[in-house]
């Protein structure tokens, strides 16, 4: 089996570790904060330095929490760019602009190495799991050749077409993503607020041709009022901003998207940053008037 090296062990990048040690592949780890591994990681090498972390290996991945962090460890003075190995292949599971990637796929490629932008579907449980959906951008011919090591990671992986197109899917479906966590927040404040119970209106949402996994999971934890975080608001609210800025670079009117990404704003500057992605209906229950452990008293 392949060394790999796994840059960032954020929620992510600590469940595709799990998993490459799972299929048997010996592994080197870096974080920018050192953290204890988990016992599934005690297998693993803990690099003191990136450079240190990428000495001779040919297979990298990548996953960190955006471009600003992107930027520091690529063009960092011990980064990627200082010491990847020729011949490598780093795939990037980063979500990020669409630009960007295209950006280190050159720098990259300067130093011969190949560049795959690789971001992810799903969150904890999933990445844990290696139930990740690959939404991968780049050479075909590295693709080909780095796609045995994604396959023990994920439930499905997806060939998008050149630098760049892995990213841009991310943000589509990150779109669809906000939009369907913001169209749950009211209605489920409508459902509450007007006596609805809980157990009947997901009853109704089991079987629909409209719900989906995300308005069944997601409706469940809200109704109960648990936003334990698996993918942080924070982290969505600066999704909600790529798409914006990528959208705007593009021409593409997002009308919907922009005001989605206005709530988001809200929730943070109201100190939800740190609860799930979903910790926008706590915001939009409020707004509603509806209490915190869901009391109908105030129905209308």
């Amino acid at each position: 089996m392949e060394e790999v090296a796994v840059i960032g062990l954020g929620i992510i990048g600590s469940g595709i570790a799990r998993n490459l040690v799972r299929a048997g592949h010996p592994i080197t780890v870096w974080n920018r904060t050192t953290k204890a591994l988990p016992d599934e990681l005690q297998s693993a090498c803990q690099a003191e330095s990136i450079k240190e972390a990428l000495q001779g290996k040919r297979r990298v991945i990548v996953c960190v929490t955006g471009p600003d962090a992107q930027r520091e460890i690529y063009w960092g003075e011990e980064g990627i760019l200082a010491g990847v190995t020729p011949q490598a292949i780093v795939a990037d599971a980063t979500t990020t602009n669409p630009n960007l990637s295209r950006e280190i796929g050159s720098a990259l490629s300067a130093l011969s190495v190949s560049a795959l932008d690789t971001p992810v579907f799903g969150s904890r449980n999933e990445a844990w799991e290696g139930r990740l959906d690959f939404v991968c951008g780049g050479s075909q011919e590295a693709f080909l050749e780095f796609e045995p090591i994604l396959r023990p990671l994920a439930a499905s992986v997806h060939y998008m077409g050149g630098p760049g197109a892995g990213a841009v899917m991310k943000l589509v479906g990150n779109l669809l993503v906000a939009a369907q966590m913001a169209s749950l927040g009211e209605a489920l404040s409508m459902a509450q607020k007007t006596g609805l119970k809980a157990d009947a209106v997901m009853g109704v949402l089991d079987v629909t041709d409209y719900s989906s996994a995300l308005i069944r999971g997601v409706g469940r934890a809200s109704l109960a009022r648990d936003f334990t975080p698996n993918f942080y608001l924070k982290h969505m609210l600066k999704d909600a901003r790529l798409i914006r800025d990528f959208a705007r670079d593009r021409n593409i009117p997002l009308p919907v998207s922009s005001a989605i990404e206005a709530l988001y704003q809200a929730a943070f500057n109201f100190g939800l940053g740190e609860l799930n992605a979903s910790g926008l209906h706590q915001m939009m229950f409020s707004m509603s008037g509806l209490h915190e452990d869901g009391d109908q008293s105030l129905s209308a």
